[in-house]
């Protein structure tokens, strides 16, 4: 996630130089075709720029607003699992009791499903991220390991240990039928959780569209360039770029959003919130060891 509000002109160009490079060469070359190669008698209509030029912005807006969405949505999402996660710990360490079991035990299993909600926030993030650093095993036991790796999908399965786990305390009236509706709604909530942030990864945007608004961004540069070289010359190069300029950053920005769980720096800072996340939990189990907050990449974003 970028933490600029502002872009310095460097990091502008280190992302936009190879397309920038192309549209001068495509506005030289329109040039050299307009002056050497197209009869004078042929002259385009000087409106053709302007409605196809108000056609692309709807295009471009359309896109950035639709990606600009499933970005904030996703937002929203881990903010939620990140409230959600307190509130599960919480109501585990506050609202259990020892019941038919010892305080050992229970105290065990408290923290056992504690940090398997550690591990099922970094589970997730590999997930969305197709990434296996394994750094969600070392919450877990080689047993549970075992169990959790024969399932393809490894968050679900973390889940699925903690309601085995719910229903046991509940059985050893550990907790009281109204604490285990609210325990059991909180499952829920992680799997909606889980469910919506999957949905959002593997949804693409249709590919068409992106290509088509790819192509009429270079026919308008074309256009732009091939009409104002009538009356501005060789300048129209220079205009023709900045037309292009303009509305090709305004489409990769809206790239840049489409795929908010991927590791670059306008993505969602998942490593900043899971080990958020992570460093909540351990110190609500009373650890001491835990864990740096993710720190910026130059002060400039947040993966």
């Amino acid at each position: 996630m970028v933490l600029t509000p502002s872009l310095s002109l460097f990091r502008i160009l280190r992302y936009t130089w190879k397309v920038d490079l192309l549209i001068i060469a495509t506005c030289f070359a329109t040039y050299y075709v307009h002056e050497h190669i197209i009869p004078k008698s042929i002259q385009f209509p000087p409106m053709l720029p302007t409605l196809l030029g108000t056609a692309l912005a709807f295009f471009v807006g359309f896109y950035n607003n639709q990606a600009y969405d499933r970005w904030w949505e996703a937002r929203i999402i881990w903010g939620a699992l990140v409230n959600d996660s307190r509130s599960w710990s919480r109501n585990i360490l506050q609202y259990t009791i020892p019941g038919n079991i010892n305080a050992e035990e229970l105290e065990l299993i408290r923290r056992k499903m504690i940090l398997r909600q550690i591990g099922f926030v970094y589970a997730l993030k590999e997930a969305l991220r197709k990434k296996n650093d394994g750094y969600y095993k070392q919450f877990f036991t080689l047993q549970e390991l075992d169990l959790i790796s024969k399932e393809s999908n490894i968050p679900n399965a973390i889940i699925s240990l903690n309601a085995v786990d719910l229903e046991y305390l509940s059985k050893q009236n550990c907790i009281s039928e109204f604490r285990f509706m609210q325990f059991n709604g909180f499952l829920t909530l992680f799997t909606d959780h889980m469910g919506k942030s999957e949905r959002i990864n593997n949804t693409v945007f249709p590919t068409s569209y992106i290509y088509f608004t790819k192509l009429f961004i270079w026919v308008l540069v074309i256009f732009i360039t091939f009409i104002l070289a009538d009356t501005v010359g060789i300048w129209s190069v220079l205009l023709g770029w900045i037309m292009g300029f303009i509305f090709h950053v305004s489409h990769q920005n809206g790239m840049a959003l489409m795929e908010p769980f991927q590791e670059v720096p306008s993505g969602m800072p998942l490593n900043q919130i899971s080990r958020v996340i992570e460093i909540n939990l351990l110190q609500m189990l009373g650890e001491k060891n835990v864990p740096e907050p993710v720190t910026s990449v130059n002060g400039e974003y947040i993966l």
